[in-house]
């Protein structure tokens, strides 16, 4: 079973065998969100929330100019 060191507590991420380079996993351990960075060995980094989550802005995209809400 593949494995890559979690940055942020040092214990053991599982690195599934169709996992690719870009996928962020989480650490069972700390609950961290990890980036797979290198698939030869398997290793990670601490993944940068960059805000770009869809599921974030559901509401950014009504216009609230109404003042009765």
């Amino acid at each position: 079973m593949p494995t890559a060191i979690c940055p942020e507590c040092s214990e053991e991420v599982y690195v599934g065998p169709e996992a690719e380079q870009g996928d962020v996993l989480s650490c069972d351990e700390c609950g961290s969100r990890v980036v797979l960075v290198g698939l030869d060995p398997p290793e990670v980094d601490l993944h940068e929330d960059t805000g770009d989550d869809p599921a974030g802005d559901e509401f950014d995209d009504f216009d609230y100019e109404d003042d009765r809400y």
